[in-house]
């Protein structure tokens, strides 16, 4: 990336998605890597609520109407980008990041 680019990981709260991120606040939100600029806010949604419940509540309905009619295990193996969104199936973390970020053992997802 050009130095001047800027970095928003709204993901950090589960072991963010991008090299170099680690979390701020909002006192202290930004800071800089090799020119780059990260902004790492925990729980950065929850600053606008309703809007944000919104958006989810838009974005995740159809998976549970998906789950619902199918099945949750058939619905997994129907849609590998669905069952990379678990993290966690039978008692074990089956999410990468989760588990290292929680210090916890990483199982594979087996449907």
């Amino acid at each position: 990336m050009k130095k001047g680019a800027v970095i928003i990981d709204v993901a950090i709260d589960q072991g963010g998605c991008i090299w170099g991120s680690r979390p701020t606040t909002h006192e202290n939100p930004i800071y800089d890597i090799e020119g780059k600029i990260f902004c790492c806010i925990t729980n950065m949604p929850g600053q606008a609520p309703l809007q944000s419940t919104q958006a989810l509540t838009h974005s995740t309905v159809p998976y549970l109407i998906t789950m619902a009619e199918k099945g949750v295990i058939a619905a997994l193996k129907a849609n590998p980008g669905l069952a990379k969104g678990v993290n966690t199936h039978n008692g074990k973390l089956v999410y990468k990041a989760v588990a290292d970020a929680l210090g916890l053992p990483f199982t594979p997802l087996t449907l």
